[in-house]
């Protein structure tokens, strides 16, 4: 029932196409790819030559995540390197929906985040224009944090307004997740799981994957 996405922020980049194997054969289904410009969160990663270059490796849903201001000027780079969904923030622009309405119309998905602080009330103006909601469960800029406890409350609201809406729309949370604390939002509607340094921090990726997927399936949507 949820899908996991290893973010590949925490892997080990001197071995990153034998990681992102490891992720493959261990059954997960997406790839997160964090995209961070050292303005909107303190940190720089990489950016789309990179990601082509690992597109060739998998056929895993590539997940973007854009943690850039105005990331309307890297649409077409990341979606030429093999994007399948790119994601933006609430707070890095001002012209979300028009962004998200550019993104939808390369032809691949289009989602929108918030920050642990932002109210998940801001979420309802996206709900016709976003095939996913991003949920951070951390402050978006580096791994291996702890999940913050209202990310829960805000995956709940989430849920409630995509119901409200009648879309399909996937809600998926990112930040200090594990076997052992995913059933904190899937249990309130998140049903895709990006997790760092659990997965690609694991003596055994391919345990790691199959952990989070059972604890998460088995306690999927059980507090709504």
């Amino acid at each position: 029932m949820i899908k996991i996405a290893p973010s590949i922020l925490s892997a080990d980049f001197s071995r990153l196409g034998e990681q992102i194997l490891e992720t493959k054969n261990a059954g997960a289904e997406y790839l997160h790819i964090d995209v961070m410009d050292g303005i909107f969160v303190p940190n720089i990663s990489f950016g789309a030559p990179v990601y082509k270059c690992i597109r060739k490796l998998s056929d895993q849903f590539f997940d973007v995540h854009l943690m850039i201001v105005d990331p309307m000027r890297y649409v077409d780079d990341f979606v030429k390197a093999g994007a399948d969904n790119i994601t933006i923030h609430h707070e890095a622009c001002a012209n979300q929906i028009e962004t998200l309405q550019y993104i939808k119309s390369k032809g691949i998905k289009a989602s929108i985040s918030i920050k642990p602080k932002t109210d998940p009330q801001v979420l309802r103006n996206y709900l016709p224009y976003v095939d996913m909601i991003l949920i951070m469960s951390v402050e978006p800029g580096f791994g291996g944090q702890s999940f913050i406890p209202s990310a829960t409350e805000s995956t709940k609201t989430a849920y409630m307004l995509v119901k409200e809406s009648g879309r399909d729309i996937d809600i998926e949370v990112d930040g200090g997740l594990s076997a052992k604390n995913v059933d904190l939002v899937t249990s309130v509607g998140a049903n895709v799981i990006v997790a760092g340094s659990a997965v690609f921090g694991a003596p055994d990726m391919a345990a790691a994957v199959a952990d989070i997927r059972a604890a998460g399936d088995k306690t999927y949507l059980k507090a709504l």
